[in-house]
C-alpha cells in the first residue's frame, strides 16, 4: 500500500476571488461576520493570502464594496488574509463573449479619476486591475496605474494585436483567466488568445477546474508561458465551498449546479467558479505534468512577484492527492487549521 507524501510549503496566494462560503465580496452590504466565515473557509483550502475581486458594476457600488472589504481587512482578526484587492472591470469589452458574465450596462472606458476613487475607498490597497486594452486611451491609463505601483492585467477583451502590444509596452504584465471571456468563434489567426500566449512579457492566470478550460488549451498555455509565468486562480464566487443553490454575484443572480458550475441563473454562462485552490494544484500536476515544486510556484512565488507581495511566514502542510488534502495552515506564524 502506497502512503501519500506529506508536504510543507508556503501559503497559497489567490489573485482572483469574488466570494466564498456564501459571502459575496461584490455586495457592499455583506456583513463582516459573513466575510470572516469566508476567510476561515479560504484558509481551509491552503490559501493564506488573496485578492478579493470586485467586478463591473455601478461606480458607487464598486467603491462601496471596496470600502466594505477594506473594513474587513483592517478589523477582522484574520483580515490580513486579504492581501489587497483586484478590480476586474468595468473597463472591459462590451461585446457578448469577451464581456463574460459582467453586466453590459456598467461597462465604461478607463478613467484614472475612478481608479483613484477605488484607491481612496481601499485606502491604497488595490493591487491589481483588469481591463481590455481596446479603449482609445488604455495605454495612458495603464501607464498611470502602473506608475502608482499597481499591476495591470489584460482580460475580458477582443483587442487587436497592436492594442495588446501597446498595453504591454505601457506596463500590463498579466492575462486574466486566459482562454475565458472570449468570443464563441474566433479566427484561426491572428486572434487575441494567440497574441497573449505569444507575448513573453505577459504572465497568464488560469482557472484549472476542468470546466473553464479544455485539456488541450491548458497544455498549450502551460507550454507557452512556462513555469515562471503561470499563475493559478480560482475566480471563486460566493457559492464556492457552499451547497448547490441560488446565490448572488454583485447585481447578478447565479446558481451553483450539482456538477459544481457557477452559472448566470437561467443560462449555461459561467459566472466565476466553485474551485478550491487545493484542487486546482492537483489538477495542474495531473493535467499539466508539473512537478510539485513547479506547481507550488504558480500559487506562491509567481503571484507574489506580480503584485509585489512582501515575504511572510505563512505555511501550509498538505498531503498529496486529488485534491491535495490540507492538514495544517499557519498564518503569520500562528496555526489556523
Amino acid at each position: 500500500m502506497t502512503t501519500s507524501r506529506l508536504v510543507t510549503g508556503p501559503g497559497f496566494i489567490d489573485l482572483q476571488i469574488n466570494g466564498f462560503a456564501g459571502a459575496d465580496f461584490n455586495n457592499p452590504s455583506t456583513h463582516l461576520d459573513d466575510i470572516a466565515g469566508a476567510i476561515d473557509a479560504i484558509l481551509a483550502t491552503g490559501v493564506t493570502r488573496c485578492l478579493p475581486t470586485v467586478i463591473t458594476g455601478p461606480p458607487e457600488s464598486m467603491v462601496a464594496a471596496l470600502g466594505n472589504l477594506r473594513r474587513a481587512q483592517s478589523e477582522l482578526p484574520r483580515g490580513c488574509v486579504f492581501a489587497g484587492f483586484h478590480v476586474e472591470g468595468p473597463h472591459i469589452g462590451a461585446e457578448d463573449g469577451p464581456r463574460g458574465a459582467h453586466p453590459a450596462r456598467w461597462v465604461r472606458p478607463p478613467n484614472f479619476d475612478e481608479f483613484q476613487r477605488w484607491q481612496e475607498a481601499a485606502e491604497g490597497n488595490v493591487r491589481l486591475v483588469t481591463l481590455s486594452p481596446h479603449w482609445e486611451h488604455a495605454p495612458a491609463y495603464i501607464e498611470e496605474v502602473v506608475k502608482s505601483g499597481v499591476a495591470v492585467s489584460i482580460g475580458h477583451t477582443g483587442a487587436t494585436a497592436d492594442q495588446i502590444a501597446a498595453a504591454v509596452d505601457a506596463g500590463a504584465s498579466l492575462s486574466t483567466h486566459l482562454g475565458n471571456a472570449a468570443h464563441a468563434v474566433l479566427r484561426r489567426h491572428p486572434n487575441y488568445l494567440w497574441d497573449q500566449l505569444a507575448e513573453d512579457r505577459l504572465s497568464a492566470s488560469l482557472i484549472l477546474d476542468e470546466i473553464h478550460l479544455g485539456e488541450a488549451f491548458t497544455r498549450v498555455a502551460l507550454r507557452a508561458k512556462g513555469v515562471e509565468r503561470i499563475i493559478l486562480v480560482t475566480d471563486a464566487a460566493a457559492p464556492a465551498s457552499a451547497a448547490p443553490g441560488a446565490y448572488r454575484l454583485g447585481e447578478l443572480d447565479v446558481d451553483l449546479t450539482s456538477d459544481d458550475r457557477v452559472v448566470l441563473r437561467g443560462t449555461n454562462k459561467l459566472a466565476g467558479s466553485a474551485l478550491k485552490m487545493n484542487q486546482a494544484l492537483a489538477n495542474l500536476v495531473r493535467i499539466g505534468g508539473f512537478t510539485l515544486l513547479d506547481a507550488l510556484a504558480t500559487v506562491t512565488a509567481n503571484p507574489a512577484r506580480l503584485i509585489r507581495l512582501p515575504e511572510n511566514s505563512d505555511r501550509v502542510v498538505f498531503r498529496e492527492g486529488d485534491p491535495f488534502e490540507i492538514e495544517e495552515v499557519w498564518l503569520d506564524g500562528e496555526k489556523m487549521v
